[in-house]
């Protein structure tokens, strides 16, 4: 069987998770563009997911669509909150979670992080600083195993490093995550 034959199967078999991966590709497309996620995006996407499910599954779609909300939420608080990604990147998993429920939502969110961190290395690679970033995370490695505050100052080039790698839009991680969810399926 050729590819082309599978195709209408396929759609079927996945078509429900066709709006969330629409809707992730929007958000990746403005994030790149504006290096946002606006609210009122995300709000709508969570509504929108809501309504669908609450529409196909009832009171039980209701309770997947709130642990989905819910999960995407607190899968990404902590990076968050660490300085690691923005704040609408969060709510952007969390909209979607209300799309996927919860099982679902962990698929995106493993597939989020494989695309992310692809998407990060390959940006160390294309800007030559790899290999700066591995010998800064290798001292803050040794320096917390030896239990050691790491308060010496960074080297000039560790300072220039950071401020040219922050802004990574990880709304196309989101997206590319949601590419394989929507590829392979909610299975891992």
């Amino acid at each position: 069987m050729n590819f082309f034959e599978e195709l209408p199967g396929f759609f079927n078999s996945q078509g429900y998770l066709l709006w969330p991966l629409l809707l992730a590709l929007w958000l990746a497309v403005g994030d790149v563009r504006t290096q946002r996620i606006p609210n009122y995006l995300t709000l709508a996407i969570a509504l929108s997911g809501f309504g669908w499910q609450v529409g196909v599954a009832g009171w039980v779609g209701a309770a997947q669509s709130l642990l989905g909300l819910g999960l995407g939420f607190g899968l990404l608080i902590i990076p968050y909150l660490m300085g690691g990604i923005g704040a609408g990147d969060v709510k952007a998993l969390a909209a979607l979670g209300a799309w996927l429920g919860p099982w679902q939502t962990f698929c995106l969110f493993f597939y989020m992080a494989l695309a992310g961190g692809l998407l990060a290395l390959g940006v160390l690679i294309w800007k030559g600083q790899l290999g700066a970033k591995l010998r800064q995370g290798w001292n803050w490695l040794l320096n917390w195993v030896l239990r050691r505050p790491f308060r010496a100052p960074e080297p000039r080039e560790f300072r220039a490093i950071k401020m040219e790698t922050q802004g990574i839009p990880y709304g196309v991680a989101i997206a590319l995550g949601m590419v394989a969810l929507y590829w392979r399926g909610p299975t891992l």
